[in-house]
C-alpha cells in the first residue's frame, strides 16, 4: 500500500506584498490559529519553521509561546528548517548560511529542546551547489523545496540524495505542484498520487492556507479524515517531513550532484541597493568579529553584544523575497534601516577593537611625522592600495617636503589625489601597503628637511586613453570609454578578443524575471561624451569616462597601480531606463574549450557558456587551458557566459513587485514604481592571469575586494605592542578563513576555514601564536574550537562538538 503523508503547513512570507509589521501580525494569527486545529483534532501534526517566527512570539505572546512548547514535546507541532527564515539560496554568503543553522538550531535547542532535522525552503528560488554540505553541517539530514519547478529543472524524482561538491549527502524532496494547497484537497491528493516513483511508496502533500500565513483549516482537516476513511490502496496520514524522510530511508534513492537552478533569473539582479547593503553588512561583520575577538584576547574592552543582534537583522533580510528583490518597494525601506542597524553595529565593534589595539602600540614621539594605521582583516598578507584623507597633512606636515616611511624607516612611494571634499587645506595621498595577515602595519608622513624638486609628467601630457605600468597595457576606446585592447606585457597576452562594452538590452519580463532565460537582445550601448586623464603618478594612473545611453549616464574611474596585473574600476550609474537591464560583456581572447567558473557560498561551479542568466557572487572566471579573465566585484550577483564572454549583469529596471500574468498598461506607466532609477555606485577589478583562476589569487583579491584595508591615524604613545604585528597564519593559499569570533554558548574561540580550489591539502592553521595542523578535504568547510586551554576542538556550523 502506498502512503500519501498529508503536510499541515502555512507558508508565511514576512515581507512579500506587504511590510515586515503586517507579516508580525500575521505570524501571530496564523500560529494562534494551528493551536486551535491541534485542540479541536487530535490527529492533525502541524509542521512549522523559521526561528524567527518563535521568537516574535516568545518576546509578544509568552503564553501562547508555552503552548508551542507542550505541543512540540508532544510530537503535535513539529519544528523543521533550522534556519533563521526561509532566505534566497544564492545571494547570501556562506557563512549567512552558517549564521542561519547557528542561531536558529541553538534556539530551537534552548526554547524546545530539539533540534530540526529537515531543512525547509519550499519558496527559495534555486540552490546552491553546496547546501547538502551546509545542511549536514547545521544538524539537518533532509531538505524540502519546491523551486526550480519540473519545467526548469529536470530531476530522476521527487525523493532523491542530493550531494555536494565535497561528497556531503542529505535526502532531498521536490514538492509537487504547490506548497500549499487548501481549496481542494481531494484534488491535491489525486496530483500528488501521480508522483511516485519506483521503489518508493510514499509522498508528501502540503496543504494549508500560504503566502500571506492562515494555516490548515477546519474544512482542510475534515476532507483528509474523509479521504482516510476511503480507504482503497493508498493510505492518507497527517504526517511531517521528519516521518517522511525516516519512511523512505531505506529505500534506493537517485543521486543529484549539482545545483538546483534555475527558477526567477532576474531576481539574482533584482533591486540593486538590497543585494549591495546585505553584501557590505556581511562583510562589516566578519571584520568586526575577527578585530574584536583579538582585541578581547589581548585584554582590551569591546562591547560585541550586540553582533548577534546585527547577525539577526542581516539574516532575516535574507528571506527569500526582500533579498531577491521581489518585495514591494515600501519593504526596502524597512530593509534599509534593518541593514543600516547591522552595518552601525559593526562599524562601532571594529572602530572599538582596531582602536582598542592601536592605542597599545609603541609609538615614539617625533614631532615631525604623522602616524598612519593600516589594518588587514583577511587571513593572509596583503599588498594593496590605501588612501588616507586629512588636513594634517597640510597643517602639520607640509606635503611638498614630505615623505612616507614603513615601520622600519624605510621610503615608500605615494602619490597626492584630489581630496573627497572641496576644502581649502585638505590632502589626500595613496600608497601601496603591505600589511600582515589579520594585522597591522604602521607607517609614517615625515617632514623633509628641504624640498626636492622632481620631474613629473603633468596630467594633462598624458593620454586619457592609455594606461600602462610594467605588467599591463590598457588601451580605451574613444567612441565609447570602454577598454578597447587588454595586453598582459609579462605573458605577451593580448587578453581580449573584441572591445569591452555596457549595453543596455531588452527586459520585458516581471521582477522575478519568470520568463526570462537570458538577457541578451541589445538595444544600444553607452557612448562616450567625455575623457580625462584622473591621476598621473608613480603610485597610480587614472582615467575618467563619462559615457550616456539616452538620459542615463555613466561615470567610471580606471585606475592601474604600479605593479599590480589588475584593472580596478569604480563606476557610478545614473540610471533612467525603464524595463531594460544593463549588462557589462568583457570577451576573452580564449580557446574554444574553455571553462566558465562563479563563486557560490564557499565554493565555486562551472557553468554553462550558452548565456543563461546564472547567480555568482564575488567573482566570475573563464578559462583555459593556458590562460583567464576574471572580473571580481562587490556587490553585484547576476552573470551570463557565452562562449569565452563574461556578461555582468549591472542592473534590471522592472516594476516593483509585478508578477505575470498582470498586464501593464503604457498609459498608467507613471503610476508604477520602476527599479534602481538614480545614482548607483559599485567597483569591480578585470584580472587576466596565467593559468586557470586556481592557479591566481582570484579568490583572495575578491575576498580583498569585499573585506578591504582599514585605515586610521594615530597619534604618539608607549605601548605594548610592536608597529608591525599579525595574529592569524594560515599556510596553505587555497585555504581561507571565513569566521574569526566569540562562540555563541562557550568560551574560547571559533575559527572556520574552507578550502576553495577543490584540492586535499594539509596546512597549518595559528592563531595569536598557538598552531594546528588541519587536514581539509576537497571543497570541505571546517570549524574549530580553541578552548580556554589552548585545545583545538573540531566543531560543527552550530559549534557542537563532532
Amino acid at each position: 500500500m502506498k502512503t500519501m503523508h498529508m503536510i499541515g503547513n502555512a507558508h508565511l512570507d514576512p515581507v512579500w506584498l506587504w511590510n515586515w509589521q503586517e507579516g508580525y501580525q500575521e505570524n501571530k494569527a496564523t500560529l494562534k490559529s494551528a493551536l486551535d486545529r491541534i485542540e479541536e483534532y487530535d490527529d492533525f501534526i502541524f509542521t512549522s519553521s523559521s526561528a524567527q517566527f518563535y521568537e516574535w512570539i516568545e518576546k509578544n505572546e509568552p503564553e501562547m509561546f508555552e503552548q508551542i512548547r507542550k505541543n512540540v514535546q508532544k510530537g503535535r507541532w513539529k519544528i523543521c528548517g533550522g534556519w533563521w527564515v526561509q532566505p534566497d539560496c544564492n545571494i547570501p554568503s556562506g557563512e549567512s548560511f552558517a549564521r542561519h543553522g547557528l542561531l536558529a538550531q541553538n534556539y530551537f535547542l534552548e526554547k524546545f529542546g530539539v533540534k530540526a532535522h529537515t531543512g525547509y525552503c519550499v519558496d527559495s528560488f534555486g540552490h546552491n551547489a553546496m547546501l547538502p554540505q551546509i545542511l549536514k553541517l547545521s544538524g539537518m539530514e533532509n531538505y524540502v523545496f519546491m523551486r526550480p519547478d519540473p519545467n526548469e529543472k529536470e530531476l530522476p524524482a521527487r525523493a532523491f540524495l542530493w550531494q555536494a561538491p565535497d561528497g556531503s549527502r542529505v535526502k532531498a524532496f521536490r514538492i509537487p505542484v504547490q506548497y500549499c494547497f487548501w481549496e481542494d484537497i481531494p484534488r491535491a491528493v489525486e496530483l500528488c498520487g501521480k508522483e511516485y516513483s519506483p521503489g518508493n511508496d510514499h509522498m508528501m502533500c502540503f496543504y494549508g492556507v500560504g503566502n500571506h500565513g492562515g494555516g490548515p483549516t477546519k474544512k482542510n482537516i475534515e476532507a483528509i479524515q474523509a479521504l482516510q476513511k476511503e480507504q482503497g490502496d493508498l493510505e492518507i496520514v497527517f504526517s511531517d517531513p521528519d516521518t517522511y524522510f525516516t519512511a523512505v530511508k531505506d529505500c534506493e534513492l537517485p543521486v543529484v550532484c549539482e545545483e538546483l537552478q534555475h527558477h526567477s533569473p532576474g531576481c539574482y539582479t533584482a533591486e540593486s541597493m538590497i543585494k549591495k547593503l546585505n553584501r557590505r553588512a556581511e562583510a562589516s561583520l566578519y571584520v568586526a568579529e575577527a578585530f574584536s575577538t583579538v582585541a578581547l584576547a589581548l585584554g582590551k574592552h569591546v562591547d560585541d553584544t550586540e553582533l548577534t543582534k546585527a547577525w539577526k537583522d542581516v539574516l532575516f533580510n535574507q528571506f527569500h523575497d526582500t533579498l531577491a528583490g521581489s518585495a514591494i518597494e515600501s519593504a526596502y525601506f524597512d530593509a534599509r534601516n534593518q541593514l543600516g542597524e547591522a552595518l552601525a553595529i559593526a562599524d562601532r565593534c571594529t572602530t572599538e577593537a582596531v582602536n582598542g589595539i592601536s592605542f597599545d602600540i609603541d609609538i615614539p614621539l617625533q614631532p615631525d611625522r604623522l602616524p598612519l594605521l593600516v589594518f588587514n582583516p583577511n587571513s593572509w598578507d596583503v599588498k594593496a592600495p590605501v588612501e588616507f584623507e586629512s588636513g594634517m597633512f597640510a597643517n602639520s606636515i607640509h606635503t611638498e617636503n614630505m615623505e612616507l616611511l614603513d615601520s622600519s624607516d624605510s621610503p615608500v612611494e605615494y602619490q597626492m589625489i584630489a581630496p573627497s571634499c572641496r576644502v581649502n587645506g585638505r590632502r589626500r595621498l595613496t600608497f601601496i601597503a603591505e600589511v600582515p595577515a589579520l594585522g597591522y602595519s604602521l607607517y609614517f608622513a615625515k617632514r623633509k628637511e628641504a624640498a626636492e624638486p622632481e620631474a613629473a609628467m603633468l596630467p594633462s601630457a598624458a593620454d586619457p586613453y592609455v594606461l600602462e605600468n610594467e605588467k599591463l597595457k590598457v588601451i580605451f576606446s574613444k567612441e565609447t570609454g570602454t577598454i578597447e585592447r587588454l595586453y598582459d606585457k609579462i605573458n605577451g597576452r593580448e587578453v581580449l578578443k573584441e572591445r569591452s562594452s555596457v549595453c543596455v538590452v531588452e527586459d520585458p519580463n516581471d521582477t522575478w524575471g519568470h520568463q526570462l532565460k537570458k538577457l541578451d537582445q541589445k538595444k544600444g550601448e553607452f557612448q562616450l561624451v567625455s575623457a580625462k586623464v584622473a591621476d598621473f603618478g608613480k603610485v597610480r594612473k587614472a582615467v575618467q569616462f563619462i559615457s550616456k545611453y539616452k538620459n542615463s549616464t555613466l561615470t567610471q574611474i580606471f585606475s592601474l597601480y604600479d605593479g599590480e596585473s589588475v584593472v580596478r574600476v569604480k563606476s557610478k550609474l545614473n540610471w533612467q531606463g525603464r524595463m531594460e537591464a544593463v549588462k557589462m560583456y568583457y570577451q576573452a581572447d580564449l580557446t574554444e574549450d574553455c571553462e566558465a567558473s562563479a563563486e557560490i557560498p564557499y565554493g565555486f561551479v562551472l557553468k554553462n557558456k550558452i548565456g543563461l542568466e546564472e547567480p555568482m557572487q564575488r567573482w566570475a572566471d573563464i578559462s583555459d587551458d593556458s590562460y583567464g579573465l576574471s572580473i571580481l566585484n562587490d556587490c553585484k550577483n547576476g552573470v551570463d557566459f557565452t562562449g569565452s564572454r563574461i556578461g555582468i549583469t549591472v542592473l534590471r529596471s522592472p516594476v516593483f513587485a509585478h508578477h505575470q500574468p498582470y498586464q501593464l498598461h503604457e498609459e498608467e506607466e507613471e503610476e508604477y514604481s520602476f527599479m534602481d532609477q538614480g545614482i548607483s555606485e559599485f567597483s569591480y577589478i578585470v584580472e587576466p592571469h596565467a593559468g586557470s583562476w586556481k592557479e591566481a589569487s582570484v579568490v583572495k583579491d575578491a575576498l580583498l575586494l569585499n573585506h578591504p584595508l582599514i585605515t586610521m591615524f594615530e597619534t604618539f604613545h608607549k605601548g605594548t605592542l610592536p608597529m608591525r604585528n599579525s595574529y592569524i597564519s594560515v599556510e596553505a593559499d587555497n585555504v581561507v578563513v571565513s569566521a574569526l569570533k566569540k562562540p555563541l554558548k562557550r568560551e574560547g574561540v571559533i575559527i572556520r576555514l574552507y578550502e576553495t580550489t577543490g584540492q586535499k591539502t594539509d596546512s597549518r592553521v595559528e592563531f595569536m601564536g598557538n598552531s594546528h595542523m588541519i587536514s581539509i578535504r576537497p571543497f570541505e568547510i571546517k570549524t574549530f574550537l580553541i578552548d580556554t586551554e589552548g585545545n583545538w576542538k573540531e566543531v560543527n556550523l552550530i559549534e557542537e562538538t563532532i
